[in-house]
């Protein structure tokens, strides 16, 4: 998985499941960690969600976790605000 650490924060790339029964993180899926989320894919709502179970999983405020790109893909690229490369190998 492709994770990155600079300037106090960490990226790494993900892949989201919109419409999904239940929200959960992982598996690795393709070098990316699977996001499966309950809102579908309209108005921001698998975004915003996504950045729900990432701050709520991490421990840290939803105003600490962005999409900095990929907002209106599957394949999106998650930065993390106050964290450590760490964590996040952690949650796989």
């Amino acid at each position: 998985m492709n994770v990155h650490e600079h300037d106090g924060a960490v990226t790494f790339d993900v892949l989201v499941q919109p419409r999904a029964s239940r929200a959960k993180l992982g598996p690795i899926h393709d070098g990316r960690l699977k996001v499966a989320v309950t809102p579908p894919p309209v108005d921001g709502e698998a975004n915003a969600a996504v950045i729900e179970l990432v701050a709520k999983s991490l421990g840290v405020a939803k105003s600490a976790v962005e999409v900095v790109a990929g907002a209106s893909s599957r394949r999106k690229t998650i930065r993390v605000a106050g964290i450590s490369r760490a964590a996040i190998e952690a949650l796989v």
